[in-house]
């Protein structure tokens, strides 16, 4: 088996293709977290239902989209992602991209680790009338994510394939009794008015796209599995579906209830116990899937330092960026994801699709991709220029970042193709 199963630096072979369907699932269990849910409610609650939906709906079309076309790169090369990004940005160059990506999980990682902590000890007291303190919750709750990172996140993540759907079932009844407590409750979600001068429409957008914009990036890496483009693009129904539902379901909860906090929102349910033990499976689950994609992110950067080491590296610095409040920068840091990261798809679908014509020559890596590293770091900064409205090119910022750097790659590259 090349790279146990995983196939890091080489092709997947066919006997370990899989289907769409089961690909999708995933996709859409990796919306079932915490920080998800978090995400739905904050912006339901500053935005209110009606532009929360629209924001749900324009944030997933333009993910659906970008991840359609990375989708096909997966499939059609059955390489990884660190090993498409060689191609365009270099052996070396590809190091700095990958940088960039393992400080994006590291931050997913942080952020999950503190709201699971926040919900252990929401239910501690809610439960047990104990209140321990967060920062101990936050460290054991770092030591035995990352044991399970080294040595059992296989069968974690069967025991997630149970739980996630069982979630979601469950959801969906706590949207259904906290409705049916009341005459004329969903009335009152739908004609909610959000605070004034709180959020806009674009700024909820931004973010959610910011939320799940490393997605589009990071596609090959499932699609790579697949049998074929059509089952692929097939399998971008977990995100198309799954995450808006997700949201839409927190967003009910939450303007129902006024609450953030999802064990505040369940107590108003009397379900505390029984959504604490799934969202803690599933929450569980993700951030071990994060540290894991983390080390190996870093682990092809610094290659002498060894998975477990680099696992254990990982998880002390996201334990320290959890202990200092990294979450109160939640908003901010997706933002920012969303000004780097979509230039990088741009550039990775036009160097397949238009300059390599769909096919990789894995003997044919540059050390340095020269043109790539120029045309993602010069789209960033214009990108933050029109972020922090220094000027407006589309009046979104992480279309200009796309649209920019395929630009910049295509006139740079134009000699070469």
């Amino acid at each position: 088996m090349a790279d146990s199963n995983q196939y890091t630096n080489s092709k997947v072979q066919a006997k370990d293709f899989t289907s769409g369907w089961m690909i999708a699932l995933i996709l859409a269990s990796m919306g079932v977290s915490l920080p998800i849910l978090y995400l739905g409610a904050e912006i339901s609650l500053n935005l209110g239902l009606k532009d929360s939906l629209l924001a749900f709906g324009i944030s997933t079309a333009i993910l659906t989209a970008l991840c359609m076309v990375t989708t096909l790169i997966g499939n059609r090369s059955r390489l990884s992602t660190y090993m498409i990004l060689r191609f365009p940005f270099g052996k070396q160059g590809s190091k700095i991209i990958n940088s960039l990506i393992g400080v994006s999980l590291l931050g997913w990682f942080s952020v999950a680790l503190d709201l699971l902590a926040q919900a252990i000890q929401s239910t501690t007291v809610e439960t047990f009338a104990i209140n321990i303190p967060l920062w101990t919750i936050v460290i054991v709750a770092s030591i035995f994510i990352t044991i399970t990172t080294i040595y059992g996140i296989r069968t974690l993540e069967k025991l997630a394939n149970i739980a996630v759907p069982i979630l979601l079932v469950f959801l969906f009844y706590v949207v259904y009794k906290s409705l049916g407590q009341e005459v004329g409750a969903f009335d009152r979600i739908v004609t909610y008015q959000a605070p004034k001068d709180s959020m806009t429409l674009f700024a909820a957008t931004s973010t959610l796209i910011g939320s799940s914009i490393l997605m589009p990036v990071l596609m090959a890496d499932f699609s790579r599995f697949i049998y074929n483009d059509k089952q692929s693009l097939f399998s971008i129904l977990g995100l198309t579906i799954g995450t808006p539902l997700i949201l839409f379901i927190s967003a009910i909860t939450a303007i129902k209830t006024g609450e953030v906090d999802i064990i505040q929102i369940m107590k108003s349910v009397d379900l505390v116990v029984p959504a604490f033990i799934l969202l803690f499976v599933s929450t569980w689950v993700t951030n071990a899937t994060n540290l894991y994609s983390v080390s190996l992110t870093f682990s092809t950067i610094i290659p002498s330092l060894g998975y477990t080491k680099m696992c254990l590296f990982s998880s002390v610095l996201g334990t320290i960026l959890a202990l200092l409040g990294f979450t109160n920068y939640f908003f901010d840091f997706l933002n920012i994801l969303g000004v780097v990261t979509p230039s990088i798809s741009a550039i990775y679908i036009l160097d397949f699709f238009w300059l390599k014509k769909q096919q990789y020559d894995l003997d044919k890596v540059k050390e340095w991709g020269i043109p790539a590293l120029i045309a993602w770091g010069l789209s960033s900064i214009i990108a933050l220029l029109t972020y922090y409205e220094v000027f407006q090119i589309t009046g979104a910022y992480f279309v200009d970042s796309f649209l920019v750097a395929g630009l910049v790659y295509m006139i740079l590259t134009w000699k070469e193709k």
